[in-house]
């Protein structure tokens, strides 16, 4: 047993999936030209008034309903002082001590137990510009565009005691994010971000520890690795008789060590006060109720839906639900074919294999629910073997096709006749007596090998089945 406690919170945030800007109409739109997406009022040019923007109003009050936040009927926004280059007014319009949303909390499973996260608070603020250093010289660049897209901050009470328990917070978060339709949550595209605070005290200890700030990770995987050597380090620095250092530092992905970048800062040092720009949002109950009201199905009620009526067990309903996506995708399907667990044998098996060979979401490939569902029934009509589905599914997801088109083009349709497969099964005894004779003194491993030579000859298309019982019959 450790005689340290890791304490762990969370500071994520995410880019609201707005068509324009939280204070003014550019578009938010990610991969355009530098600075091709800005104007005087994101800019910070003298004389330019922001004007709040509903919809990102809206989109945080649904992600913080979700979160089973409080929302307080006032909030306003501040003005957070600080200067970088990437920060063209010296100041983020965020919130501080009004936020539009408080107490709420994220419920996680790890092993088997079930664990309540508290939310902090959820606050809405507009995003900084970006950085581009130079791959030689001693400069960077500065590309706006980003500057002005709306933001929510999600902190997350230091309820969390693992690097394990952080990523699973996280893939529990993204996915409520995915169902509320607030954000894309694409981290490649920094729609999230995850800024983590972690310190050490003693075993039974209940004062909290000196945290240091982990920044700059950009996977799932990356915060607990940054998170595993953030622990070990500070550990060894106790164990040596040191002192933690309050700071913040810089996950390095290639050498997977964390680094100091800069002291920690206190809020005061932002030197906060209300903008005087912005009128206060007074938000008004039954408009939020309106929100609640129209919030989807979310993961956990989907799952024991799936559990309890489609016979799913616990461990595929969840990974099913995880992603809106592939859960509507497989409920499309389901509905429209009669064994849900058939479905969901091949949207986990060969589907998910090909989406992380690819590094797709299954909304970006040109596979349908129509499709898998017509594959499926060819395979009960005997249309296609097992081995022929798989050929005919990557298929599908280059080209587009309708199944029973590509088995047709590719000749791929299963021998069914007896005699044609009975003539495969005289070639194959008669190519292989050692293995013949190995299967007749009992080793029954060289059937195996019978077999697949049968399906080679006959290019994956003799039916598994009969060719099975064929060739049995013929080495009796």
């Amino acid at each position: 047993m450790s005689k340290y406690e890791t304490v762990i919170g969370l500071e994520v945030h995410v880019e609201l999936a707005t068509k324009t800007k939280i204070f003014c109409s550019c578009p938010t739109e990610f991969g355009q030209g530098p600075n091709t997406q800005v104007c005087p009022v994101c800019l910070g040019l003298p004389g330019s008034l922001p004007v709040l923007n509903r919809r990102a109003v809206e989109y945080a009050v649904r992600a913080a309903l979700a979160l089973h936040c409080q929302i307080p009927s006032f909030a306003k926004f501040d003005r957070k002082n600080y200067f970088y280059p990437d920060l063209p007014k010296a100041y983020q319009i965020s919130q501080y001590d009004l936020p539009l949303a408080v107490d709420g909390y994220l419920e996680i499973a790890l092993g088997g137990a079930a664990k309540r996260i508290g939310i902090t608070r959820v606050h809405l603020e507009e995003d900084a510009g970006k950085l581009v250093h130079a791959g030689y010289g001693d400069y960077s660049l500065t590309d706006y565009n980003r500057t002005g897209v709306p933001l929510i901050e999600i902190v997350s009470e230091p309820d969390l005691r693992s690097p394990e328990e952080a990523k699973v917070y996280l893939e529990k978060l993204k996915s409520l994010l995915q169902y509320t339709g607030v954000s894309d949550v694409k981290m490649e595209e920094g729609s999230l971000r995850c800024d983590a605070n972690v310190s050490l005290r003693p075993a039974g200890s209940a004062k909290f520890g000196t945290r240091a700030e982990i920044k700059n990770m950009n996977s799932f995987k990356a915060v607990q690795r940054g998170l595993e050597y953030e622990v070990q380090r500070q550990a060894e620095v106790l164990d040596a008789g040191g002192r933690v250092v309050q700071e913040t530092r810089r996950w390095d992905e290639d050498k997977g060590v964390t680094y100091s970048m800069r002291s920690k800062e206190e809020a005061h040092d932002y030197r906060y006060f209300p903008d005087p720009d912005l009128a206060p949002v007074i938000v008004e109950a039954a408009w939020v109720e309106g929100i609640r009201q129209s919030l989807p199905e979310m993961p956990e009620v989907r799952l024991r839906r799936y559990v309890k009526d489609l016979g799913l067990s616990e461990y595929d309903a969840a990974v099913l639900t995880a992603n809106k996506a592939m859960a509507d995708f497989f409920e499309d399907a389901a509905t429209a074919y009669h064994d849900a667990k058939k479905v969901a044998n091949r949207m986990m098996g060969e589907i998910a294999k090909h989406l992380n060979a690819h590094s797709l979401e299954i909304k970006e490939t040109k596979l349908t629910p129509v499709h898998l569902v017509e594959l499926l029934k060819l395979q009960d009509d005997g249309v296609v073997s097992g081995k022929l589905a798989k050929t005919v599914l990557e298929e599908m997801f280059v080209s587009g096709k309708l199944p029973a088109e590509i088995v047709q083009e590719k000749g791929l349709v299963q021998i069914t006749d007896e005699s044609a497969i009975a003539a495969i099964v005289d070639q194959v005894i008669a190519e292989n007596p050692k293995s013949v004779e190995d299967y007749k003194s009992g080793k029954e491993k060289a059937l195996g090998f019978l077999v697949g030579q049968l399906m080679r000859l006959s290019k994956g298309k003799a039916n598994p089945e009969m060719a099975n019982t064929l060739l049995r019959d013929k080495l009796r």
